[in-house]
């Protein structure tokens, strides 16, 4: 019954988002795992279009927050306003009290700004005025982030690197994929005639299921052994922590439930890891963070227990 869902779903995306299955998949993958997703790409390349494209077909309710220079903390998570009739504060909630949550172009506002995501992606609450607020369940954060090279951008400090899950990109479409999309309907158009396949309550069944998969102790020393591998490679100027090593884990089930397994198998993980860990490593000889072919050698360097 999952199964079929999940099929059902991947196949409608795939008509909205052409060309890019394995990058779909990812980012269910890191939905049904409870976690937060980064997208870093060039303008135009379809980020928004899917975060709009999984929340539609989830029937979630979404919201866009435009991240710029002068965005401010209050005007994601809301403000406190003096009502005059009752001589209360009275809480407004901001556009963060969502279920899935386009946070556009995040590293072009401020740190101060970016920071205000912090406590609402791990702890799936925000604090204001001494009053703590629950968020919506489910409630996952897609951010899209330019190129550092791109002018107006702010790095994205490790703690908030931290916090999500998995990063992807999209890329430019093949030529096959992108001439359709040239000659097919406005991808906006598509997407206002969609209709759900799947209920946030499914949603959260999914994610419940995820949790029970079994992982052998054997996949559990691997998954420890390519967090040792960084830690020890000179390569990098710091290796994973246990958190990203929870993240694997998470990340390889929900994996393999979309393959239609109740088991995780050693490709499972090898399937996620680079996106796990290429936002959490930087690079000895110059900072940068690697991509996923830098990350290929050290996965075929440990050898699978």
């Amino acid at each position: 019954m999952a199964i079929s869902r999940i099929e059902r779903l991947v196949a409608t995306a795939s008509e909205i988002i052409l060309g890019k299955e394995y990058e779909w998949r990812l980012a269910l993958s890191c939905l049904i795992a409870r976690g937060h997703l980064l997208i870093e790409d060039v303008p135009g390349t379809g980020k928004t279009t899917l975060s709009h494209t999984l929340a539609r077909l989830l029937g979630l309710q979404y919201q866009r927050i435009q991240f710029t220079s002068d965005l401010l903390p209050a005007d994601i998570l809301g403000v406190s306003v003096f009502e005059r009739e009752s001589s209360t504060f009275q809480f407004r909630p901001g556009p963060v009290f969502a279920q899935v949550i386009l946070a556009d172009e995040i590293n072009r506002a401020t740190p101060k700004a970016q920071s205000a995501l912090l406590e609402a992606m791990e702890e799936r609450q925000v604090t204001s005025d001494g009053q703590t607020l629950p968020l919506p369940d489910p409630f996952f954060v897609i951010a899209t982030q330019n190129p550092s090279y791109q002018i107006g951008t702010f790095p994205l400090p490790e703690s908030q690197l931290d916090r999500f899950l998995l990063r992807i990109r999209l890329g430019y479409p093949d030529r096959a994929a992108e001439r359709a999309l040239l000659q097919g309907e406005d991808r906006r158009t598509l997407l206002e005639g969609i209709e759900p396949v799947m209920s946030p309550a499914e949603l959260m069944e999914l994610q419940d299921t995820a949790r029970t998969l079994i992982i052998s102790e054997r996949l559990v020393d691997y998954a420890q052994a390519l967090l040792a591998a960084t830690r020890q490679s000179p390569e990098f100027a710091a290796g994973l922590s246990p958190r990203a090593g929870l993240g694997l884990l998470a990340a390889a089930r929900a994996w393999a439930l979309i393959e239609g397994r109740d088991h995780v198998l050693p490709e499972d993980v090898q399937r996620v890891f680079p996106y796990i860990a290429g936002h959490r490593l930087r690079l000895a000889s110059d900072g940068r963070m690697p991509g996923p072919d830098d990350l290929v050698h050290l996965l075929k360097s440990v050898a699978v227990i």
